[in-house]
């Protein structure tokens, strides 16, 4: 059997709150875009892809071992991902001290070094995007044309923890799972 697997940064409650109100009228009578679950917004850190489920205890360790305090975040402007083709609504994030970028960086090279990811075929990682999907374009479907975007409002907050997620697929959206979860402090 296998697994599909990421780690993420969780945010606070207060944080998803104000990102499910701030896209609400976004989302307000579009059939273009399909909101992400609340309980479902995060920061991706890294997508791992199908794995053995074998996988889930030594990536688990992985998390445990990186896991430390990403704080002098905010939320930024919206971002249409990827950039030529949308296909998701994002919020942009703020990394004022770094944290969330060091984290991140360590996360990589931890799992790197125990051969669970590797640079891209060029030797390098492609720059992380800091970013948090509040919609989904539906298939067919545009960015809104040009209609402006307002940012969120530019909160400012602490990662609430770094945990190690199962998806899965299904035909209302992924619906994700836990498998290690370190709050941060």
């Amino acid at each position: 059997m296998t697994a599909r697997l990421f780690i993420a940064l969780d945010l606070p409650p207060a944080i998803v709150e104000a990102l499910v109100a701030w896209r609400a009228p976004l989302l307000a009578g579009s059939e273009r875009l399909r909101a992400v679950a609340p309980e479902a917004l995060h920061v991706t850190l890294c997508f791992l892809g199908e794995r053995a489920q074998a996988a889930i205890e030594p990536l688990g360790r992985i998390v445990e071992r990186v896991a430390e305090p990403a704080g002098g975040l905010a939320l930024g402007g919206p971002l249409w991902l990827p950039r030529r083709r949308p296909r998701v609504l994002a919020a942009a994030l703020e990394d004022h001290h770094g944290t969330l970028g060091a984290l991140q960086a360590r996360l990589m090279d931890a799992l790197a070094a125990d051969d669970w990811h590797a640079p891209d075929a060029h030797g390098s990682q492609r720059a992380y995007l800091p970013h948090v999907t509040v919609a989904r374009v539906r298939d067919g479907a545009g960015p809104l044309g040009d209609r402006e975007i307002a940012p969120p409002p530019p909160l400012a907050f602490e990662g609430a923890a770094l945990t190690l997620y199962r998806s899965q697929l299904e035909p209302t959206g992924a619906r994700y799972r836990a498998e290690r979860r370190v709050t941060l402090a």
